[in-house]
């Protein structure tokens, strides 16, 4: 490009070059906070993921401290190697982070206050170096100085970290007594390692995948090429979320071996699932009652639920059938018991509770929740009552200017224009009923200088305000309306009238010099004042002010 001869040319020039810079530096100071938060989310749900952990190793020791659960032990070792093994990746990524911060920060060895800056707290959580790709290019890619690149180490590192988990697993339950202790044979344990391996989400892409978006010519190259070191923070956070995930469902399937996912059985109570809670004279109600407690799972053998005093046949999903005939008319309870026989203890433990339904005719109705009118421009609440029928089985349409969103009894109407509009309710393909209603403009906003619409005002008073207001009094609808414009006309005492139009709300600069000279007996005219409100294509005008200096 050519360089411009004039001088006030070449500094506007340079002055476009320099705000393109200062965009450009907002923008990445943007995306790196944006890093450091997924890094922060990464770190909390590992610690959130760590307690759950710890309570259900700690529950599953509590329970084998029982000399007849003594077969179940050697799940102890295992969990303690697993849970080894994923201390020790961790402390590598870890001090891989910190050989990062470090390198990049004052790179004395160590990482330390030398390697942060003060935030806006006074804090040193802001790392010097987030923005440095040289640093993470040439330890994790290049491997400069060093025996292999830090990225190919890592690589190898999950690799191995991976194989030395699943290894684990397979240890305990291949071993022959463990195996017979568990109840498994050899085609059920293959099964259970398959498992094990294919839900872990700790893995690395396979070169086919990494290939396939990427023109790299390695692993490493694709992850940490080129990268600022705060967005691999998160990428190295997110590897040791995977893995605590990963450990964390090993530990699970671990501890189900010894008869079940650990807990304390201590509140069972009887759930019902109906295919409807309200029915009509002649109908009848379908329902599967289970077992509602802390546990995941239950042998259905060691279940007994009852209701109205019957006795009800399990299903092998831990669920019993149960068909209501429907008489009468009003509301109906059953009285539901159940009780719980602990596969582990030994222990019966009972519960009870009650469903409650109602038997009545057809009908439907459908309501405005504010008024028996739709308004354009905002949303408009409707509920919808079908006695008879089914929630799921209702069916709500809309003609007119007007759409509908939501799901069931409420819902939203939107109105696009004036006119008269009609609500439909269907069920099972029967019609239920028509509704009209009316669609109309939000009312007009009543002009306002501070809380008043006109009369006598203080001359203090009338200089502090801003401009004019719109406001919708009455109206029970979320709205707002704005000021478009509005002619002041300023009449002196004894002279002649001085006018400015204003746009906006707002005084402009012509129409706040004639404020500034109120006195008391000057009069103003607040003239042709429009308004736009919530789906107004135009202005409209609304009503006139007139203000006396006092």
């Amino acid at each position: 490009m050519s360089i411009p001869k004039e001088p006030r040319q070449l500094m506007i020039n340079i002055m476009y070059l320099v705000l393109t810079a200062l965009l450009a530096l907002n923008v990445s100071a943007e995306v790196m906070n944006a890093f450091f938060t997924l890094d922060k989310g990464n770190k909390n749900s590992i610690a959130v993921v760590d307690e759950q952990l710890d309570a259900t190793v700690g529950g599953l020791n509590e329970l084998l401290k029982d000399e007849s659960k003594a077969k179940y032990r050697p799940i102890q070792p295992a969990i303690a190697e697993v849970r080894g093994i994923t201390q020790e990746f961790n402390r590598y990524v870890d001090d891989l982070r910190n050989t990062l911060i470090d390198a990049a920060g004052n790179n004395d060895g160590e990482v330390n206050a030398g390697d942060f800056k003060e935030g806006y707290d006074g804090q040193l959580t802001y790392i010097k170096g987030k923005k440095n790709k040289d640093v993470t290019t040439r330890l994790m890619v290049d491997g400069q100085d060093l025996p292999k690149p830090l990225g190919e180490e890592l690589k190898e590192k999950i690799i191995d970290t991976r194989e030395r988990l699943i290894a684990a697993y397979r240890g305990l339950i291949e071993n022959e007594e463990n195996a017979k202790a568990f109840g498994l044979n050899a085609t059920q344990v293959e099964g259970f390692v398959q498992s094990v391996a294919q839900e872990m989400p700790f893995d690395i892409e396979s070169d086919e995948e990494w290939q396939a978006v990427s023109d790299k010519d390695s692993w490493r190259q694709y992850k940490f090429y080129h990268m600022p070191v705060a967005a691999v923070l998160p990428l190295l956070s997110q590897m040791q979320s995977d893995l605590k995930v990963s450990e964390a469902n090993m530990v699970n399937n671990m501890a189900q071996l010894a008869g079940g996912k650990v807990v304390e059985f201590d509140a069972f109570f009887p759930v019902i699932a109906a295919d409807k809670s309200y029915v009509v004279g002649g109908e009848s109600i379908k329902a599967k009652v289970s077992v509602g407690t802390y546990s995941t799972s239950l042998d259905p053998e060691n279940v007994r639920i009852t209701a109205g005093g019957r006795t009800l046949s399990m299903n092998e999903d831990g669920t019993a059938d149960l068909t209501i005939p429907a008489s009468g008319s009003g509301q109906k309870t059953i009285p539901l018991t159940v009780s719980v026989t602990n596969p582990l203890t030994g222990e019966v433990t009972e519960g009870d509770g009650e469903f409650t339904y109602e038997v009545g005719s057809r009908s439907v109705a459908v309501s405005a929740d504010k008024m028996n009118v739709f308004y354009i421009g905002v949303d408009n609440p409707i509920s919808i009552s079908a006695s008879g029928v089914s929630s799921n089985d209702v069916r709500v349409s809309a003609s007119g200017p007007i759409t509908l969103s939501g799901s069931g009894p409420s819902r939203i109407v939107r109105a696009s224009g004036p006119g008269d509009a009609k609500i439909n309710v269907s069920a099972n393909g029967s019609n239920l009923g028509s509704f009209d209603f009316r669609v109309k403009r939000i009312p007009n906003p009543e002009a306002r200088l501070g809380t008043s619409n006109g009369g006598t005002m203080g001359n203090g008073e009338f200089k502090a305000q801003g401009g004019v207001l719109a406001i919708l009094e009455g109206f029970d609808f979320e709205a707002r309306c704005n000021i478009a414009g509005f002619e002041l006309v300023y009449v002196p005492q004894r002279d002649d009238p001085i006018p400015s139009n204003n746009g906006g709300p707002a005084y402009n600069a012509a129409s706040r010099r004639l404020v500034d000279r109120a006195k008391p007996g000057d009069i103003y005219y607040f003239n042709n004042v429009r308004a736009k409100c919530p789906g107004d294509k135009v202005t409209r005008k609304i009503n006139t002010m007139v203000f006396k200096i006092k």
